[in-house]
């Protein structure tokens, strides 16, 4: 049965609906879901904006209860839901299955956070005058998520958002709508009153451009592209919305002469290559230092050897399927582009089997300035850059556009605190991958990657209410 759009809580038909497949496999097709149009948009946003004023008010112990049982629901179906994602998107399933339990914990983590929206009492300077800072909810907030986390970020925008009194309409992305229909489904099982979350499918150009420039949306929380994410500030500083971003990176890992590389080789590969190297976190630059470069390249390319590329439902598959046949086209393009600019390259071929498969690729003997090692490719390939010594090392790292994530692999107490310091990255790892981090702490980056406050943990506050400051005369 096809999947509708999900507005003041019914499920409404739609004229189109698209085909949603399988990367490992073409032909297994997961189902047809709707593609709204504008006119859907405005009958979400309309229905959105009369559920607000009661959710607002209504008390955190519900707005809590709503959001704790909907994790416990994600939580119980975890294994059926990593297994959708699995067959939606191409990680494996283990990775699938960790990705459904971090939905749940998201929900559970801000139905607490719903009982524990406070504000501050501030004595004033004149007598008799009290005053207080609140926080509020914004009204309507617009969710546009990515394919790459398809239940984990819909789950870490939309669960503050209902938490501190806001109402949603969320648009998924058009590559991987099934994950976040379920997620609907589930919240409306959980008690979601009509209208308070709202799920409208379709495409980017037409369901975003719709919440950009609806003038009853009060924010928008976007996940993606760079470019798409330049012409959602554009939207949104005309229509004056309150706007949170996170985009791309070019994550450097810095791996020092004296790492231990056990430590180090499983971390970079970890970074690189796991999730089919579709992190905005992954490790896409490795910055080694020249004493140990040749030994890291030959480690890194025995333990290359070593995966498992295959089925995601596979229980020993460690990498699965690029996510589209366009997203492989690009991934090999870069390949080609890399040794045009004269790196050798390990690896980066497409398999010969079904499905969208391209083996893990590493970039030797890259530069920094390379175009392989500046623009984020989003796929299994890795530039390896030689470093002349912890400060060019940290040059390295720095000489970039993005600021995501950081890595550094050192046994050196000094070489991990001055990284730390001088990072110019809003997350940074010392012997731990780039990409994986924790549910409970914020997430977001500098530069051309973020914009707007950080997501996830207690900082998703600063998002998603308002600050008042309320003065009283007691006389």
């Amino acid at each position: 049965m096809a999947k509708q759009n999900l507005i003041a809580g019914q499920w409404i038909s739609s004229g189109e609906y698209s085909d949603n497949f399988n990367p490992a496999d073409p032909d297994d097709v997961i189902g047809q879901f709707a593609r709204g149009d504008a006119e859907a948009v405005d009958q979400a946003v309309v229905a959105a904006a009369e559920a607000f004023p009661s959710w607002a008010a209504v008390s955190p112990q519900i707005r809590a209860d709503v959001l704790d049982r909907a994790g416990s629901l994600i939580l119980a179906r975890s294994a059926e839901l990593g297994r959708l994602l699995a067959r939606e998107e191409g990680k494996t399933l283990a990775e699938a299955t960790g990705e459904a339990v971090r939905a749940g914990q998201l929900f559970k983590f801000f139905a607490g956070e719903a009982l524990r929206l406070t504000g501050d009492s501030i004595s004033s300077i004149r007598p008799g005058v009290d005053v207080e800072v609140l926080r509020e909810p914004l009204g309507v907030v617009g969710l546009i998520t990515p394919w790459n986390f398809p239940i984990a970020i819909p789950a870490w925008k939309a669960a503050p958002a209902l938490a501190f009194g806001n109402t949603v309409v969320m648009k998924p992305a058009d590559l991987t709508p099934a994950s976040a229909h379920r997620l609907a489904e589930i919240l409306q099982e959980a008690g979601c009153p009509p209208g308070v979350f709202n799920l409208v499918m379709g495409p980017g150009s037409v369901i975003g451009s719709a919440l950009v420039g609806h003038p009853d949306v009060a924010a928008i929380s976007f996940t993606g592209s760079e470019s798409v994410g330049r012409r959602i500030a554009e939207g949104c500083a005309r229509t004056r919305k309150k706007l949170q971003m996170e985009m791309g990176g070019k994550n450097p890992m810095v791996v020092m002469a004296d790492a231990d590389l056990d430590v180090a080789v499983p971390a970079c590969i970890n970074g690189a290559f796991f999730s089919t190297g579709q992190r905005c976190t992954a490790s896409s630059r490795l910055i080694v230092e020249e004493g140990i470069y040749d030994t890291f390249a030959d480690r890194m390319q025995q333990a290359m050897g070593e995966l498992v590329l295959g089925d995601p439902l596979e229980a020993e598959t460690q990498i699965g399927p690029v996510a589209s046949d366009s997203q492989l086209r690009g991934n090999l393009g870069y390949v080609e582009l890399a040794r045009q600019e004269g790196a050798e390259v390990l690896g980066g071929e497409r398999l010969d089997r079904p499905g969208y498969f391209q083996a893990p690729a590493l970039f030797l003997n890259a530069s920094n300035g390379m175009r392989v090692s500046r623009e984020e490719i989003f796929g299994p390939c890795a530039s390896v850059i030689k470093a002349q010594d912890f400060d060019h090392a940290v040059a390295l790292a720095n000489d970039t556009e993005f600021g995501l994530s950081s890595g550094i692999c050192t046994t050196s107490l000094r070489h991990a605190r001055e990284f730390k310091r001088r990072s110019e990255a809003g997350m940074v790892m010392v012997n731990l991958p780039t990409a994986g981090v924790d549910y409970h702490v914020p997430f977001g980056g500098r530069k051309g990657s973020s914009a707007g406050s950080r997501e996830q943990g207690r900082y998703a506050v600063e998002f998603y209410t308002s600050v008042k400051t309320a003065y009283t005369f007691a006389g």
